[in-house]
C-alpha cells in the first residue's frame, strides 16, 4: 500500500513507549502494534485524533504517501 505509517518515528521523537500511548488512547498494545506496522486497513478518526492529542502532532506527521508501484501485502 502506498500509505506508510510513521507512528514509530513520532513515538521516538516524543520519547514515549507504545504502552504509554496505548493507555493514553485507550487501545490495546496489540492493536497499536498492528497500526505501527501498517497491517491495518483503516483507522477510526476518533482513534487518530486521540493519538494526535497524546503525541501533540498532526495526522500528516503519522501518515505518508509513497508514490510508485504498489507492493503486495506482507504476510
Amino acid at each position: 500500500m502506498p500509505i506508510q505509517v510513521t507512528l514509530d518515528v513520532m513515538l521516538a521523537k516524543r520519547k514515549m513507549r507504545s504502552r504509554e500511548l496505548a493507555e493514553a488512547v485507550g487501545i490495546t498494545e496489540a492493536n497499536l502494534s498492528l497500526l505501527k506496522s501498517g497491517k491495518v486497513r483503516g483507522v477510526r478518526f476518533d482513534t487518530l485524533a486521540a493519538i494526535c492529542q497524546a503525541l501533540q502532532c498532526q495526522p500528516g506527521e503519522l501518515l505518508i504517501y509513497l508514490d510508485g508501484p504498489e507492493l503486495p501485502p506482507q504476510a
